[in-house]
């Protein structure tokens, strides 16, 4: 094999196109590999043995919540705890780490969506990422629910929401084989009629305008460029195996499938690799 690209790891670049299919690239500093013409053939990654921040570049010898340094994370609005539990963003309390950060990315429309991935899942995503946020989960279907105002409210709505239904993946089943297709719009309207009463008071709250439910939209449905699932999921890890190699057997969610194990490629972000095919 012949090495294509290096240079520090990205999550994988992914775009929908008309036939609702998923393409790939793998990204390497600037360098951009689609993936998609590389199903059946062998590829490996190497790892550089160097990790540099992905906000200020430093070298580090851990990556903290995929590709920043220690004090990169301590300090960032992007690395807060908020940015996971979105209620509790504490901007308004006059302590958020960087509030222009928080202004242009978190008080903005998102939406809070229902998705098909092992299952019926709720979860949460500014409204200028809708698809990239389904096709990085590894989504077989995805609807929006509700359009908010802010990250906040949010989570707020997405906290009601999943006293009913889990917002988490189980990342081995996506990876064991195909989602059969559910009746998202039934499930929509079974949920916005239990939590009916917690959203008139979200309402009341933030205003009629700025958590609205959206129900006349159809499902999305996204097909991942997969020749054989695994009968058993084995993950792979840099930090343990620098050398991974094998067969591309599929692309799903942020995940390469090798005939020798998985790879979350967006875990690696900013690993120093080799990429070669």
């Amino acid at each position: 094999m012949a090495t294509q690209a290096q240079g520090a790891l990205r999550k994988m670049a992914v775009t929908l196109d008309e036939r609702g299919a998923a393409q790939y690239q793998l990204c390497l500093d600037e360098a951009r590999i689609a993936l998609n013409p590389l199903l059946g053939q062998p590829i490996a990654l190497s790892f550089q043995q160097q990790i540099h921040c992905t906000h200020c570049g430093r070298l580090t010898k851990k990556s903290f919540s995929q590709g920043y340094c220690y004090p990169c994370f301590k300090k960032l609005a992007q690395c807060d705890t908020c940015i996971m539990s979105p209620e509790r963003c504490h901007y308004d309390a006059g302590t958020c780490r960087e509030p222009s950060w928080g202004e242009q990315f978190c008080m903005t429309e998102h939406v809070v969506y229902l998705a098909n991935s092992t299952g019926f899942k709720v979860g949460i995503t500014r409204g200028t990422q809708m698809p990239t946020r389904w096709l990085d989960q590894g989504a077989r279907q995805a609807l929006p629910m509700l359009r908010v105002s802010t990250r906040q409210q949010s989570g707020l709505v997405e906290d009601a929401i999943r006293a009913h239904v889990t917002d988490r993946t189980n990342w081995r089943a996506l990876l064991k084989g195909d989602t059969p297709l559910l009746d998202l719009p039934a499930e929509r309207d079974r949920l916005l009629a239990l939590c009916q009463d917690q959203l008139h008071t979200l309402q009341a709250r933030f205003g009629l305008q700025a958590i609205q439910p959206v129900t006349d939209l159809a499902p999305l449905e996204i097909n991942y460029p997969v020749s054989a699932y695994p009968t058993k999921v084995v993950s792979l890890d840099l930090d343990k195996t620098p050398e991974i190699s094998g067969t591309l057997l599929g692309i799903k969610g942020q995940y390469l499938i090798l005939d020798s194990g998985v790879i979350n490629v967006r875990k690696y972000t900013a690993y120093q690799v080799a990429f070669s095919a």
